[in-house]
């Protein structure tokens, strides 16, 4: 990561995924005007230089031997008015591997380097373009797998997330400069910071702080989906529920008991949000070493789940009741009555620890599966998000933010205890130092910088 850092040589990548009809190269650096252009013929021999800046030229790229490589489109960006705020250059290849590998190995050979992981990124980040929470965001929109993550790192690339802290740091650097102020003027007994004005201030960024780092518990659960353990007897239909929901076969079915003897674990969407099932092996004794293996498994994604489908197909006994009520406190169960088409039964009365929500399906031929996939999404409570709304998704702003989080509560009980302004101070600057941490300000460590940086793709 220190080389990276201090490395400005002109660098280029594929930008794209391979297989598809067209591929962008990459290419950024104060040379990259230069290099590009020894390589690219335009229909009446312009040079690049010669073309406005975030225009598209047609053309071709050849070799050192002027035979035409491809037939492509060349874009552009002259610094700072790029991705990475250095001269950069983007050209459209038709997407053959062998063409796109022959135009990296003669970039290469006219003075590029091959980019690193994430390099483009970094040199945004080290050039200003973005700070250290936008670029982060940049993996997050890659990585999203549904509308509503997606639509939070677009959110924290557009510097929703930075806004917010920016206007949390201006406050604390009020409240900061008011406590030195009166520390400068410390021998001759002036005020500077009415102690209720800052109680009353520092009170309002603990309740801002105390917010973010409370919606980063919504928005691991929108980045990473909502596990749905699926649980209950064997041959009670929780693989043909499993099915049913995934609306594929995914599960094997079968009457014979002790079929699923593993967990089986797939992903759908539910409006926009990702849930991952799991069905999980039949609750029964057994003598069967593997499956009990399986039942053991079982328990253990229970605790794991947020939300559990306690499937059923007839009247559970109060120690079941009580069996399944302990192991899913603090989770929301759905009771699921399966096979309606063959029977009908009435619940035993109990009094939950958390009411349960009740839906009858039959799985087999798939009536009310829409039901119970309102009722999963319902019992996510995911709160609906809006463009302009900041969420948590990332576990190092989580960190900071509940570090800062408890610098500004020590503020505030020196301010009820009434102690000295350079005590409130250094509590003040740490707060301040763990802010800037997540938008790159505070953070020196090449280290970290290199942890966050090497899970990008190339070309980004």
């Amino acid at each position: 990561m220190q080389a990276l850092l201090n490395d400005r040589q002109t660098i280029c990548a594929l930008a794209t995924s391979a297989g598809g009809a067209l591929g962008v190269i990459r290419v950024s650096g104060s040379d990259a005007i230069d290099i590009v252009d020894h390589a690219f013929k335009a229909p009446k021999g312009k040079s690049l230089h010669t073309l406005p800046a975030q225009t598209v030229q047609y053309g071709h790229i050849v070799d050192e031997r002027a035979h035409p490589i491809d037939e492509v489109l060349v874009t552009c960006f002259h610094a700072p008015h790029s991705y990475t705020g250095e001269n950069s250059v983007e050209i459209s290849c038709h997407g053959s591997t062998y063409i796109l590998n022959e135009v990296l190995k003669l970039l290469v050979r006219l003075g590029c380097r091959q980019a690193q992981p994430g390099e483009f990124t970094l040199r945004a980040f080290l050039n200003g373009k973005m700070d250290l929470s936008q670029a982060e965001a940049v993996a997050d929109l890659i990585a999203a797998t549904n509308r509503a993550s997606a639509q939070l790192a677009l959110g924290q690339l557009r510097g929703h997330f930075s806004g917010e802290l920016s206007t949390l740091r201006d406050k604390l650097l009020h409240i900061t400069s008011l406590i030195e102020l009166e520390l400068d003027f410390s021998d001759q007994d002036v005020t500077f910071a009415d102690r209720q004005e800052l109680q009353a201030l520092a009170e309002e960024i603990r309740t801002k702080i105390a917010s973010l780092a409370t919606s980063f518990e919504t928005g691991r659960a929108i980045k990473a989906g909502i596990s749905v353990a699926i649980v209950g007897k064997t041959n009670v239909g929780k693989s043909t529920l499993l099915n049913r929901l995934l609306k594929e076969e995914r599960a094997i079915v079968s009457d014979i008991h002790g079929t699923t003897r593993d967990v089986i674990e797939d992903t759908i969407q539910i409006n926009g949000i990702n849930f991952r099932f799991i069905d999980t092996a039949g609750i029964r004794k057994t003598s069967d070493e593997i499956e009990s293996l399986g039942i053991e498994r079982t328990y253990q994604k229970l605790t794991e789940a947020a939300v559990v489908l306690w499937v059923i197909d007839k009247a559970p006994s109060l120690s079941e009741i009580e069996e399944m009520d302990a192991h899913t406190r603090g989770k929301r169960l759905i009771v699921v009555s399966n096979k309606t088409d063959e029977q009908s039964f009435v619940f035993p009365t109990f009094s939950w620890t958390e009411q349960p929500t009740f839906v009858s399906v039959s799985a087999k031929f798939n009536t009310n599966i829409e039901t119970l996939e309102t009722s999963i999404y319902n019992a996510a409570n995911i709160p609906e998000i809006h463009e302009n709304d900041v969420v948590v998704t990332n576990v190092r702003h989580y960190e900071a933010l509940t570090h800062a989080l408890a610098s500004i509560q020590r503020v505030l009980d020196g301010i009820a205890l009434d102690l000295s302004g350079d005590l409130l101070s250094e509590d003040l600057r740490q707060c301040l130092h763990f802010l800037a941490e997540i938008t790159g300000g505070g953070i020196t460590s090449n280290e970290v910088l290199g942890n966050i940086f090497k899970h990008f793709c190339i070309g980004k």
